[in-house]
């Protein structure tokens, strides 16, 4: 191969190299700015592609259709550094190649296709050589664009993590579809991260299909049979709700598709859906063998069953359906039993069910991108030698992920919804007298007047003294989060002075859409792509709640939603145009232009208290504007606890470190409402659970419909559930130092709280798809209970270490499935051989005393080591370097433990503490007990300290 020579230089914010193919040798670029490579040939559309390597193992990629590149504007990433990143390119006959120390991409000048390579040499990732089109013209809203696609072969045992949150209960999205599409419940990041050493970053607002992303099929892809034999459809049965012999239609159907408001048509005239329980009876055959993936979306209670197997029992409230992934493996025309029980949810209710037929030869072992809507194919190629790198390189485009302040990771109290100042000073006084621990209480929706939806002031007649409201919590040590929403309700001031600057979105008003509230009120949502309608918004939220002293912003509804159950075409005509263009190209970006408004807005008033924001919907980049997410709506059902684990192990794979729940789930069954003493039961049994489950995520957060969510109106004093909410809550408190600590790395290391086991065992191939276990921290295995009245689970403990039982001590070898001990009041978690786990004293709030002394919990077995991290706790001095780390670090071989020298220090800092030391070794167990006698204790005034366990 030779050196390319310059043949030209262009000039874009500083030196480009531009390559002539046919060139001659000249010169080697040396610039951050990268080079620019005209394609010949290419049926993909492509005619030149530009890389740009923003460090040596991130590669920038912008491929094009014209000849001119657009603008480098991005809403997801950050300005870079303009340091020098070296780099030299060489060319062969038919390629380029771009060569950072870290790697090497190739560039094929004839079709334009890219293969990027470690160092070494080693694939990393290569486009697939069967090539098709990337760029297909597309005019939006009078506005030219592309329909935009990358496809990429997939390695042998590859596995692709990330793209947002997803509530199918999977985590390894190889050979499966992934829809990024904002929706309640469902959070579309286009960020994925593979086992195989990098992670590519897809900067592209539009919506889009991630994986597998052929069209689903309806159901008539499969051959259906009756339930008498006859093929051509299945047979449906619709009966009384109360009277189950009473048939009230049969009648033949092939398509299930009721999947919005406006397929509410689609249900027989004849019968009424609030009184009716339909079933859809029959067999499936294809000729076309192998995995169909059938897409079921549903609202009421569904049943499915394959061959008389029960495949999915699920519930989910009418106004905000749910969705799940039935595998159906077929045989050649042999046929499947299929059975469909449906009960619907109201008036309005929803049930589709379609089909992705198995992956054709050609595009079996591959990945793709395909956005709606784009100027240019734009992504990130960010190399890693395990994710935790990768998600570094993701942060390094995007923005670091913040601190958020350290009452946060304390307790949270919330229920949909407080309705008075009396409620929520009440609530708080029984915490405090309960002695039951809390940092935050949150105040849902509607505390102002019915009508003013969007005024962001209190009803007078239920909080008639906000301000004494706010000073008696921040007395008790308790902080406010209140609800605020991009909403206006039509016909009063605010609503009519945003109208004016034209910074609402008109369609639904003109649409005549109402909400559900009271009579119904006329509304729509501001634009939140307008900086002057962010800066507007802000300064209401200022003036009517941040300078009462609120604490922290609840920003719901932020997909936007501004109607629950509209098809996305509707809802995209809902939100057009933005301020940035057409809403088929921004639709999926609301939620991070809306927080960034908020959170640039606070700052410029208030420089010194950390902002805090809780969203519904996310995007690549919400870390660096203090922005936490949470997994919507979901439904106080067990399956729906169980998605919750791969919901979150994804979202934080997707760069973004902090996430929570509803714990104990939002929308609640009537029989909970009043219930019998069986369902009351299962009503405390699934807290607790969830509970447990809370207790071991970034934040810890409780909310729901009614019943209350408080745990003394779950339980009485006494009770099993009562006591093992009160003892995790507890735990929480107790392992603050090792919680703080890992949110101080997710700032300072861009490190991840909430990991795929993947992220610390990357050869352990059965740990790749666990979709019910995760760790939290370096060292803590999380199992959560995910079925009622189950007294014990399976558990993998992951090879290459042993692990101990947290609350006994008891040692076990890994790289084997146990069946763990789940009694009613304790989860199973383990703790990985050859860890420090650093716990505090036991506190009513994070900043109730310091943490002293401090218990080290040493797992031996193996070295050991961890950083205790510490700040002020609530400002931004920590970005200004006021912080201290104190390293530990244990040496299995001479069986000694070295406190290392303090580095750093912050106001408030103590000089002097005390550190005591507990020893777990795989002979003699210990109890997870803070009132035991220590190995040793010592005191420690910030020199180095070794000493001999």
């Amino acid at each position: 191969m030779q050196k390319i020579r310059v043949s030209s230089v262009m000039f874009i914010g500083s030196m480009l190299l531009y390559i002539n193919v046919s060139g001659q040798v000249k010169d080697n670029a040396q610039t951050n700015s990268g080079i620019e490579i005209p394609i010949q040939h290419s049926a993909s559309g492509i005619k030149k592609i530009k890389l740009q390597p923003l460090s040596d193992k991130i590669i920038h990629v912008t491929a094009i259709a014209t000849e001119k590149f657009p603008d480098d504007k991005s809403l997801m990433a950050v300005k870079l550094s303009d340091d020098a990143v070296k780099f030299t390119t060489t060319k062969s006959p038919d390629q380029v190649t771009l060569s950072t120390s870290s790697l090497k991409v190739d560039v094929s000048t004839k079709t334009g296709l890219i293969t990027y390579r470690d160092s070494s040499g080693k694939v990393l990732l290569a486009q697939t050589k069967n090539e098709g089109l990337s760029l297909i013209p597309k005019v939006f809203s009078g506005e030219p664009s592309y329909q935009v696609s990358q496809l990429f072969d997939a390695q042998e045992n590859e596995a692709y993590y990330g793209l947002g949150q997803h509530q199918q209960g999977l985590v390894n999205y190889n050979g499966r579809r992934v829809d990024l599409v904002q929706y309640n419940t469902e959070i579309g990041v286009p960020f994925f991260v593979s086992n195989k050493g990098y992670g590519l970053l897809w900067d592209n607002y539009s919506i889009t299909r991630a994986g597998d992303i052929r069209d689903y099929q309806p159901l008539t892809a499969l051959k259906l049979f009756s339930k008498e034999g006859d093929e051509g459809w299945l047979t449906a049965t619709y009966t009384s709700k109360t009277d189950p012999d009473k048939v009230l239609l049969k009648q033949p159907i092939s398509e299930l598709s009721i999947n919005w408001l406006t397929d509410q048509h689609k249900f027989p005239s004849t019968v009424k859906m609030q009184d009716a329980v339909v079933h859809y009876e029959g067999a499936v055959a294809s000729e076309l063998e192998g995995l169909y993936q059938l897409q079921l979306k549903y609202a009421g209670y569904i049943k499915v069953w394959f061959d008389d197997k029960l495949v999915a029992d699920f519930w989910r409230q009418a106004w905000n359906s749910g969705s799940a992934i039935l595998d159906l493996e077929l045989k050649k025309n042999k046929k499947t039993k299929i059975k469909i029980e449906w009960i619907p949810d109201g008036a309005e209710s929803y049930l589709g069910l379609t089909c992705l037929p198995p992956l054709p030869k050609s595009l079996m072992n591959t990945f793709a991108l395909s956005s709606e809507s784009g100027n240019a194919v734009n992504y990130y190629f960010i190399q890693g030698a395990n994710a935790d790198q990768v998600i570094s390189g993701y942060r390094t485009v995007t923005g670091k992920a913040v601190l958020m302040p350290k009452w946060a990771m304390g307790f949270w109290q919330s229920r949909e919804r407080y309705k008075t100042q009396d409620e929520i000073l009440s609530t708080v006084k029984t915490f405090r007298d309960k002695k039951i621990p809390l940092d935050n209480i949150v105040l849902d929706w509607s505390y102002w007047k019915q009508p003013e939806w969007g005024s962001q002031q209190f009803d007078p007649e239920r909080f008639a003294d906000p301000d004494g409201m706010i000073k008696s919590l921040h007395k008790q040590n308790v902080n406010l989060m209140i609800s605020v929403w991009p909403k206006f309700n039509k016909g009063f001031d605010i609503y009519d002075k945003l109208n004016e600057q034209n910074f609402l979105y008109k369609r639904n008003i003109a649409d005549g859409r109402v909400d559900w509230i009271g009579k119904g009120y006329s509304n729509t949502f501001y634009d939140a792509f307008n900086p002057k309608a962010r800066t507007a918004f802000w300064e209401l939220m200022n003036k009517r709640l941040y300078s009462k002293g609120i604490d922290a912003w609840w920003m719901d509804a932020t997909e936007p939603d501004m109607h629950s159950n509209l098809p996305v075409e509707i809802r995209k005509d809902l939100m057009n145009p933005t301020y940035e263009g057409s809403s088929t190209t921004y639709f999926n970006a609301f939620p991070l232009v809306n927080a960034k408004g908020v959170y640039e807005g606070q700052r410029k008033v208030n420089n010194e208290n950390r902002v805090f924001i809780l969203t519904r919907s996310a995007y690549a980049g919400l870390q660096r504007y203090a922005a936490v997410a949470w997994s919507g709506d979901i439904a106080s059902r067990w399956e729906d606890m169980k998605t919750q684990i791969g919901a979150g192990v994804n979202f934080s794979l997707s760069g973004m470190p902090y996430w929570t729940m509803d714990i104990g789930g939002f929308s609640v069954e009537k029989r909970y409402e009043n219930p019998n003493k069986e369902d009351l039961e299962e009503w405390r049994e699934l807290n607790a659970r969830w509970y447990q489950f809370g207790a071991f995520v970034p934040l810890f957060r409780v909310h729901g419909q009614f019943p209350f969510r408080e745990i003394y109106n779950i339980a009485p004093e006494g009770h099993p559930a009562y006591k093992s909410m009160l003892y995790y809550n507890k735990l929480r408190y107790r392992l603050m130092p090792y919680i703080y600590s890992i949110a101080g790395n997710t700032y300072h290391h861009d490190y991840t709280m909430m990991r795929g086991l993947m992220m610390d065992f990357p050869q352990d191939l059965k740990a790749f798809n666990l979709s019910d276990a995760f760790l939290f921290g370096p060292s803590l295995l999380i199992n959560p209970v995910y079925k009622y009245k189950e007294r014990n689970r399976e558990v993998y403990l992951p090879s290459g270490q042993g692990w101990y039982d947290l609350y006994t001590g008891k040692y076990f070898n890994g790289g084997q499935t146990i069946k763990a001990d789940a009694p009613y009041e304790k989860m199973p978690v383990y703790v990985k051989e050859g860890s420090i786990v650093p716990t505090g004293p036991e506190l009513q709030y994070t900043s109730e005393k310091p943490a002293d002394p401090i218990t080290l919990f040493v797992y031996t077995g193996k070295n050991a080591s961890f950083s205790l991290y510490e700040d002020e706790g609530t400002n931004y001095n920590y970005e200004k370097g006021a912080f201290a780390t104190i390293d530990f670090n244990y040496d299995e071989n001479t069986k000694t433990l070295t406190v290392g020298s303090r580095k750093g220090s912050f106001k408030g800092m103590q000089d002097s503490r005390t550190f005591k030391i507990v020893v777990i070794t795989p002979k003699s167990a210990r109890a997870l007990d803070f009132n035991q006698k220590v190995n040793q204790s010592f005191t420690y005034s910030g020199k180095a300290v070794t000493i001999k366990l």
